[in-house]
């Protein structure tokens, strides 16, 4: 399988599969002298771990992440830090339960990558999708732990679930603190209750929803990005899309601005103290593929999970129609642990952004 490799100078190579007997990654391109422990990236992977409440899988893996190689540390470092050589990370599996799988193991599951697996390869791991599973998020994450170091604390990194189903939140409301009180990593504290109704509902009835999320970067420079082929929006979508069940991304004002007038649509600016002030930020803080030192306000769409208990119409291996279900642990909204997944994807492309800016500029 080619293509397990993402970034340009901040280069992560993840491997793995599901049910394998661990996960990791591989961080090429990290600058040295950084601060980095284990304990710094458990932090990360504590937020996107299965089984923290009943609204996801109940698949109990602690994620314990090591440090393979990357790091020194003697009585001059002040602990560990990074030497500027190959980061490797592993997370052993723990806790795979093959068997809940032996009835789809000649059944495509319809909205997952069953068939397109065995379609390209001719081989397919059934057990928990193999290399399709969003398993392989967990290695993301702990490398958006280390891109974070990269990218440095003057970069705040944010995100939360703005809709579940049809049920959005009231902006108005939106309280960044709410988003860890709630399971949902909701910033409006009474749709968080009405997902839990509504969740508790969809999973009850054997079926799983869909999700928006969305992740601010706040903090970025003006510069990072590069017009034309390098676009910061245009890695940032890319980098998106690559998460497991993301089916669209949206940058500041997304699809909505295609509605706005001219006037509407324009990021005002005016003189400010500290120089240009802008009066808003539909371009969701990239303009001509380059930050402009606003917010950078990413939206990705999440498919409702397709590993559901109730029967829907497939086809066998050999071409026998029949109904499939997938028994097992299985979030019923994907979107709820993909918060973590999708600030780790931008602080990966965001650790890059900044390298390949201070590469061709200096700054």
């Amino acid at each position: 399988m080619s293509h397990n490799t993402f970034g340009h100078l901040f280069r992560v190579t993840t491997w793995g599969e599901s049910h394998g007997p661990a996960l990791g990654c591989v961080i090429d391109g990290c600058p040295p002298g950084l601060a980095l422990t284990p304990d710094w990236i458990q932090g990360f992977l504590d937020k996107r771990r299965p089984g923290t409440s009943r609204f996801v899988t109940q698949r109990q893996e602690p994620d314990a992440v090591k440090i393979l190689s990357g790091v020194f540390e003697d009585d001059r470092t002040g602990g560990p830090v990074t030497t500027g050589t190959p980061i490797s990370l592993m997370i052993e599996n723990t806790d795979q339960r093959s068997k809940d799988y032996g009835e789809i193991r000649d059944r495509y599951r319809p909205g997952h990558a069953d068939f397109s697996y065995d379609a390209k390869y001719g081989v397919r791991d059934y057990r928990g999708g193999g290399r399709s599973s969003a398993r392989e998020t967990a290695a993301r994450v702990a490398a958006g732990a280390v891109a974070r170091c990269a990218i440095g604390n003057g970069i705040t990194l944010r995100g939360a679930v703005v809709q579940i189903g049809r049920h959005a939140i009231d902006r108005a409301k939106w309280d960044w603190a709410q988003t860890e009180k709630n399971p949902f990593w909701c910033p409006d504290a009474d749709m968080a209750a009405q997902w839990e109704t509504f969740l508790d509902a969809t999973r009850k009835s054997g079926s799983s929803a869909g999700a928006i999320v969305e992740v601010h970067a706040s903090g970025v420079p003006a510069g990072w990005g590069a017009p034309i082929y390098g676009k910061l929006d245009a890695e940032l979508a890319g980098a998106m899309m690559s998460i497991n069940a993301v089916k669209g991304v949206e940058i500041g004002a997304g699809f909505a601005a295609a509605a706005f007038s001219g006037e509407q649509n324009a990021d005002e600016m005016r003189a400010g103290n500290d120089g240009v002030r802008f009066l808003a930020n539909n371009n969701g803080g990239v303009a001509g593929g380059i930050s402009t030192g606003q917010d950078v306000v990413v939206r990705i769409a999440i498919k409702p999970t397709s590993s559901i208990l109730n029967q829907v119409k497939s086809v066998t291996r050999d071409g026998e129609d029949v109904d499939v279900r997938t028994v097992g642990r299985h979030d019923p909204c994907v979107g709820i642990r993909a918060v973590p997944v999708a600030e780790a994807m931008m602080a990966c492309v965001l650790a890059d952004a900044k390298l390949r800016h201070r590469g061709q500029t200096g700054r």
